[in-house]
């Protein structure tokens, strides 16, 4: 049976991939282990959760947590954060700049490949990491 929860791509199969398409998986990524962090620290309204989520996965948010991660990356995971990065998307949300934006859309490349790598402990590394400087900068918006 295919597992789609677990779509683990090769490296040929992973270097097809656009920068866009990267960070189209890892904005899911990203919101799922959010998600999961938010739950585990006892949210349980719905209401409360949602509006917690929505803080920590805008773009202005992941940019923060993307200044932590950096200065922790591979050469390789840097590579694809720079691309991420420099990927030009159609819109940029009024919710932030164009340069919030476009380290979003790096930190989320970056999940992306790492997920369909199998980079799951990388994963949770690096989102260790970031969810620090997250946190403070939704508290400060």
């Amino acid at each position: 049976m295919t597992d789609f929860f677990h779509p683990i791509m090769d490296e040929h199969a992973l270097k097809q991939c656009s920068s866009l398409a990267l960070a189209h998986m890892g904005d899911s990524v990203y919101e799922i282990m959010a998600r999961g962090y938010l739950i585990r620290s006892g949210l349980v309204t719905s209401r409360n959760l949602h509006r917690e989520t929505i803080h920590l996965v805008c773009a202005g948010a992941q940019a923060a947590g993307a200044h932590a991660i950096v200065p922790l990356l591979t050469e390789e995971e840097q590579a694809v954060f720079r691309h991420g990065r420099n990927a030009k998307p159609k819109t940029v949300p009024k919710s932030s700049s164009p340069g919030e934006y476009a380290l979003a859309t790096a930190v989320e490349a970056l999940f992306g490949w790492l997920y369909l790598k199998g980079g799951y402990d990388r994963l949770n590394e690096l989102f260790a990491v970031l969810l620090p400087a997250a946190q403070k900068w939704a508290k400060q918006h």
